[in-house]
């Protein structure tokens, strides 16, 4: 069976490469303007012995990382290891914990959520009401196989993979000097993975993920944590 899953995966990735081949009028990861802003120290967040409850639950322990510039860090586990709180934690989330956290002050972050349902309206109206580049928002939707016809659409009428593009690409344009992103493959399919691979390689921003796909994980990740 694992031969069979290999064997299809590699099938679905050569046909990918393929199509990429094909595509028109998509821009190359040299010619979009992204970058972080710069910051005033190395290191970003500091987690030592963290322990995050809801109520008398306790939904992690144990945890203990730095994030510094530069870092791309994998934080994985099994499901309900509390890995998405300890994102929302990094993200300002007000959260009972114990233990040490320290987050550097003015540090701004920009967090993907597991949850597309929320998005309504168009792309130009977002790109305006989050403060990022229009044309820079939709080159890198572009670059994700975004089809220009789905630039007038609502977005509520998007496809589940479509709206965690949107906020992807939303992310990567924000003035943030972290990314946090919660499962970004999710309904993503095999080629905009490899076109995000891509992106993030050539960017390389800092960012704290969550992803249960162990080769993307290895492919990006600079650091991984296991809780």
């Amino acid at each position: 069976m694992m031969s069979r899953a290999k064997a299809i995966e590699g099938r679905r990735r050569a046909a990918a490469e393929e199509k990429a081949k094909l595509l028109k009028n998509i821009e190359s990861a040299q010619s979009l303007k992204i970058s972080q802003p710069g910051f005033y120290t190395k290191r970003f967040v500091e987690l030592d012995d963290v322990a995050i409850f809801y109520g008398d639950k306790k939904a992690c322990g144990g945890v203990k990382f730095t994030v510094e510039r530069g870092d791309r860090i994998a934080i994985c586990g099994k499901n309900g290891a509390g890995k998405s709180s300890v994102l929302k934690l990094i993200c300002g989330g007000e959260l009972s914990y114990s233990g040490r956290f320290q987050k550097a002050s003015r540090l701004i972050t920009s967090y993907v959520p597991q949850d597309t349902s929320f998005l309504r309206g168009n792309l130009t109206d977002y790109a305006m009401v989050n403060g990022i580049d229009e044309s820079l928002f939709k080159a890198i939707l572009r670059k994700l196989d975004f089809s220009r016809t789905q630039f007038e659409k609502d977005m509520s009428d998007f496809s589940s993979g479509q709206k965690k593009k949107v906020l992807i690409a939303g992310s990567l344009c924000m003035n943030a000097h972290l990314l946090v992103w919660d499962e970004p493959l999710n309904f993503i399919d095999v080629l905009s993975r490899m076109q995000l691979e891509s992106l993030l390689l050539s960017y390389n921003p800092t960012i704290v993920f969550v992803e249960h796909d162990r080769e993307f994980c290895r492919s990006i990740a600079t650091k991984t944590v296991e809780l």
